[in-house]
């Protein structure tokens, strides 16, 4: 269990990890905090966008779509590996999701089989939307990936979590196959790298 850090502690263990960051407009203060609190901090939470193209991708998750408000993650990373940091606080990302696998992810130990949606992930994780269409086909190049585990070991390393607590959309709510593409085992491995 953690407190979140604050919005420039944020920016500057992205930068320190050797990230390429983009502040996009008003981010520090663009959150969904009056939705529900935003807090304790569990882990960080990868997303594919299920779209294409970097500039509309990064309008779509911080303006938000007609049946879900903005920010939809904190930060998006698109394909060439930079992050676009669209909102900090509360952000509409996560979902309700299975309180087993929240236990597990607190716990640091292997996730059991989501099959529940009781949980409030948006007040529990730190979320990163990935440009990628999600169709098992469109690739993740090599900067998109190192970017993700980057961003996800920086906020590890400055929580003192290891790397089981990086998940996947797809492990936190049923129905769910975000991100599609690669595997989270791989980039629980990479932060694990990253983190050593």
């Amino acid at each position: 269990m953690a407190k979140p850090m604050s919005a420039r502690t944020f920016l500057k263990i992205l930068e320190d990890e050797g990230l390429d960051v983009e502040e996009v407009g008003d981010w520090k203060e663009h959150n969904r905090n009056g939705a529900g609190a935003w807090g304790p901090v569990h882990g960080v939470m990868i997303h594919h966008t299920a779209t294409e193209g970097s500039r509309q991708t990064v309008e779509i998750c911080r303006e938000g779509r007609p049946d879900l408000p903005g920010p939809l993650c904190h930060g998006v990373i698109t394909k060439d590996g930079r992050v676009h940091l669209v909102g900090f606080g509360r952000a509409n990302h996560a979902g309700l999701g299975d309180d087993e696998v929240l236990r597990a992810v607190i716990a640091e130990r292997s996730l059991p089989t989501e099959n529940e949606a009781r949980a409030d992930g948006n007040r529990y994780f730190y979320g990163f939307e990935c440009e990628n269409r999600g169709d098992g086909e469109d690739p993740w190049p090599d900067e998109q990936f190192e970017a993700v585990a980057r961003a996800a070991a920086a906020i590890c390393r400055h929580h003192g979590w290891s790397a089981r607590s990086v998940i996947g959309h797809l492990e936190w709510q049923p129905g769910k196959t975000d991100p599609r593409g690669f595997t989270m085992r791989k980039l629980r491995e990479r932060v694990a790298e990253r983190l050593k």
